[in-house]
């Protein structure tokens, strides 16, 4: 029962996620914004898993769905375009990447591991800023999204919405079930107690970077979506400030569970949307606001019930 109710939030969201579509938002550009919500949410749970599950504080993440993006880039310009082909070389080459650059990165921890992680990213941005052959810094149009078995199922935005939700969820579901197992609680014990884990035969490195190899490779799959959603690649996918928009939805949404970060993800590109509507200058507005989430709001949007509830019983 305690299980049941720890998951309840987030099958609540990925069921209100199946139903959008027959529920009053099944209008292309509305799909195309919860698609783009779902992708980011991918990537941030993936992220979530480092900074919730192992204390490690990425600011290179955006790197990863990068990495899964221009492997779709790379392909389509030699016209590969079968999903079943782009999507595990994005994987592999978004995991590669992490386990490459993790193997120095994991070793350190703290504010090292954040300036590392922010450095390999934005060598990641310049590398992809001087790719000529795939339109440099003005990015690569598409010729088309990836087929599936010859057929242009990416295409229809109905079926778009509902492969960005299986993709979620089974990213979710990854991520859940290895939280809830023993490389989980032997991740947590190194978050708390490195030397103690240590002590107890259980070496911090290891877990650490397999647990970020893991969320490249999860990365790498939602920027296989990414650029198929937009059906366009820039280096500004890449830049560290992509990378902090992500941190921020797992902070936003909250660290108490992996919903928090889908969550947050959602949050974060409704919000986004709404006041780029309002006024030219919608930036401040939002900066003002995410300031403000994170000083009102200490166990992020997740938190919002248990706040709430707290409130009565005092009152």
């Amino acid at each position: 029962m305690r299980q049941l109710r720890s998951e309840l939030p987030a099958l609540l969201l990925l069921g209100a996620l199946a139903a959008a579509p027959f529920a009053g938002f099944g209008e292309g550009y509305v799909l195309t914004l919860l698609a783009r919500a779902m992708i980011l949410a991918m990537a941030a749970v993936s992220l979530s898993l480092l900074v919730g599950g192992a204390g490690l504080v990425s600011m290179g993440h955006a790197a990863m769905m990068g990495f899964g993006a221009y492997a779709v880039v790379i392909l389509d310009d030699a016209r590969i375009v079968e999903a079943h082909i782009v999507l595990p070389v994005a994987i592999l080459a978004a995991a590669g990447f992490a386990l490459v650059t993790g193997a120095v990165a994991v070793r350190t921890s703290g504010v090292h591991f954040i300036m590392i992680t922010l450095a390999f990213g934005q060598m990641a941005f310049f590398t992809a800023t001087s790719l000529a052959g795939y339109g440099g810094d003005d990015g690569y149009t598409l010729y088309a999204r990836s087929t599936v078995a010859g057929g242009r199922l990416l295409e229809n935005k109905l079926a778009f919405h509902y492969v960005c939700l299986g993709a979620l969820t089974l990213a979710w579901l990854l991520c859940r079930m290895l939280m809830a197992s023993r490389f989980g609680r032997v991740m947590r014990a190194v978050k708390g107690n490195p030397m103690r884990a240590q002590a107890l035969g259980f070496s911090p490195y290891p877990y650490r970077l397999t647990a970020y190899v893991i969320a490249g490779a999860i990365g790498g799959a939602a920027g296989f979506l990414f650029a198929n959603a937009a059906e366009f690649v820039a280096p500004a996918y890449i830049s560290w400030q992509r990378s902090g928009e992500l941190l921020f939805m797992v902070i936003l949404g909250g660290l108490s569970g992996l919903h928090g970060a889908m969550l947050g993800a959602l949050g974060f590109v409704l919000l986004e949307e709404w006041l780029s509507h309002q006024w030219e200058h919608w930036r401040i507005i939002f900066g003002v606001l995410l300031i403000l989430a994170v000083l009102w709001l200490p166990g992020g949007l997740s938190g919002i019930p248990a706040q709430v509830a707290r409130g009565f019983r005092r009152g």
